[in-house]
């Protein structure tokens, strides 16, 4: 009995803080930072949604009006949570893949070639200049690049207004999110890439592993869960929070709302309208989807290797 009340005792949560304090103190700026950056904000915001706030007057508690508003009442929000999946079905696994892709392509190569190659492919990630890019490319005259090389060779007779005629809107949009979306989950990639042990090729060799596909289904993924799974949540991140593209390229609003997505639909009523209890509650649906899916994403990489 009293070896059974030890070890109850050390497996204690209060047990273990004790005996790790040097830890945890060293932990606690982050931790505290955390809670007050992240956790207290979400927690806040959940609770918002359930009232009227404009910001000048107190919160008014009025239950599920806003939720009941936004999925029965708002027109906006439903295209703008179609557009949103859309992205997060078609951006989300393409760009995850892609990154997946190139970093092992990238990764056989040496030296400094193999840096250049990592910068060219993760520099439209950071480029401020972006959006001026596809701007340039995307004007809806003769002048503009797409316009000039499709007319050049006959493709189109005219000039086309890419991002004000609505059925190329989202499309672009795609493909440009897809351009930016080799960002810091590639490079996670790239890092899981050089730190797995070679010994381990060469055991899965002699357990009968017999080309690449075998090793990295059996070796290379599964040594790098880690890195997979902080990819696929930085993936699912970028795709659900799709904003400044649409933004800078279509404008908010797009025409007929064919570029709006959750996060642009939240900034208007909360940076534009300030209707901060609807803002929340659209965040608020936001944050559910997005926890969703990681909780399905985890479950599908957990059967990486089986």
């Amino acid at each position: 009995m009293a070896k059974k009340r030890s070890d109850i005792k050390e497996h204690s949560l209060g047990y273990r803080i004790k005996r790790n304090r040097e830890s945890y103190l060293m932990m606690a700026p982050y931790f505290i930072l955390f809670f007050l950056f992240t956790v207290l904000p979400v927690v806040i915001s959940i609770v918002f949604s359930f009232t009227d706030f404009n910001m000048l007057e107190w919160p008014e508690f009025v239950g599920w009006r806003n939720y009941t508003k936004l999925f029965l009442e708002d027109d906006i929000f439903v295209i703008a949570l179609k557009n949103t999946l859309l992205f997060a079905v078609i951006t989300g696994p393409v760009s995850y893949m892609l990154c997946l892709l190139f970093a092992w392509i990238i990764n056989e190569f040496h030296g400094f070639f193999r840096a250049f190659l990592t910068l060219i492919f993760y520099a439209p990630s950071i480029c401020g200049n972006a959006y001026l890019v596809w701007t340039l490319i995307l004007t809806g005259d003769r002048y503009g690049y797409l316009n000039g090389f499709l007319l050049q060779f006959d493709f189109i007779n005219e000039a086309i207004l890419w991002m004000q005629t609505e059925k190329y809107v989202l499309p672009v949009l795609i493909v440009v999110q897809l351009w930016l979306s080799l960002g810091t989950g590639f490079l996670s990639f790239i890092a899981g890439f050089q730190t797995i042990d070679k010994s381990m090729y060469e055991a899965a060799a002699l357990d009968g592993v017999k080309n690449r596909w075998q090793e990295l289904w059996y070796v290379t993924l599964p040594a790098m869960k880690p890195q997979l799974m902080f990819g696929a949540v930085m993936q699912i991140t970028q795709s659900f929070a799709v904003a400044d593209i649409s933004i800078n390229l279509a404008g908010n609003p797009s025409v007929n709302y064919a570029g709006a997505t959750i996060v642009t639909h939240l900034l208007d009523y909360g940076s534009t309208r300030f209707e901060m209890g609807y803002a929340s509650a659209i965040a608020t649906v936001l944050f559910l989807l997005m926890v969703g899916t990681n909780k399905l994403v985890q479950k599908l990489l957990g059967r990486v290797g089986e």
